[in-house]
């Protein structure tokens, strides 16, 4: 899945479904928020950055501004583990299919419950990865949450 169009279609049907309107971007191979910003010509902050955290044997997916670090403390404090942390490259790649810098905010289409961090709900427009690393959607920061079907929190820090 890493690299197929696969994960962007189902993307963009799921935002046709919803009746949100969005921009499928193609840009050159990204892997950083910044590459990512720089070569869609936006703000780092609106960048939606997807994290995928282990706790045990659990997965689960962060959306945090890309401008922005994960907070511990109320992470491992919902997932009920001292010892969460990211998922390694090869975790993320065994578990999803998809490889660092590729993961979309959409958990629910690789089997992962998401989190979003409530401050990239006030961005005007959020972009992110789409499943692939050459492919980017820009939507209404506002309609994330119910585009992804994620639960809200506060889980990201300067």
């Amino acid at each position: 899945m890493t690299e197929t169009t696969e994960l962007p279609d189902r993307i963009e049907q799921r935002l046709q479904a919803l009746g949100i309107e969005y921009r499928l971007m193609h840009h050159e191979e990204t892997t950083t928020s910044e590459e990512s910003a720089r070569v869609r010509g936006v703000s780092l902050s609106s960048g939606a950055k997807a994290l995928v955290v282990k706790a045990g044997e659990r997965y689960t997916l962060f959306v945090i501004s890309a401008d922005r670090r994960l907070n511990w403390k109320p992470v491992k404090r919902l997932l009920g583990s001292k010892s969460a942390r990211l998922a390694s490259a090869e975790e993320l790649l065994e578990r999803t299919g998809l490889t660092k810098g590729s993961v979309p905010p959409f958990g629910s289409l690789i089997g992962l419950p998401v989190y979003v961090d409530h401050a990239l709900l006030n961005e005007p427009l959020v972009r992110f990865n789409a499943g692939s690393l050459v492919c980017s959607i820009e939507m209404p920061g506002r309609l994330l949450l119910e585009a992804v079907e994620g639960e809200l929190g506060d889980f990201a820090e300067n």
